[in-house]
């Protein structure tokens, strides 16, 4: 399964072909929320999580996420993933629990599909 790193914009068209590809109506992405870029695609977060490791980012600032393209904006986004869990973050969960955090991770996403 295909991951593509996102640093600019890619097209809702394209995200929803990721999504057919993988798991039919969401596709997996992982959100470095500093560098602002994602990795989307693939069978697991851990993976999306790697790719970006390897081009420089690190593992503190990467959070998992999936996407739903065919839901409207504002539900489109679900903050779950294994890759979450981070006691020493303060996220104790699956899902992402800092809204603030989430808010983040909702505009980096808004802004690179389009």
């Amino acid at each position: 399964m295909e991951i593509k790193i996102i640093a600019e914009i890619i097209s809702l068209g394209e995200v929803k072909k990721l999504a057919e590809d993988t798991f039919g109506d969401m596709v997996k992405a992982a959100v470095d929320v500093e560098k602002k870029i994602i990795a989307i695609g693939g069978e697991l977060h851990a993976d999306a999580e790697a790719i970006l490791i390897d081009n420089g980012s690190e593992q503190k600032n990467i959070w998992g996420i999936n996407i739903y393209p065919d839901k409207p904006r504002n539900e489109w986004i679900e903050y779950i993933s294994l890759i979450n869990i981070r006691p020493k973050q303060n996220n104790r969960s699956m899902k992402i629990e800092d809204t603030g955090l989430q808010k983040r991770i909702n505009e980096i996403i808004n802004s690179a599909i389009q």
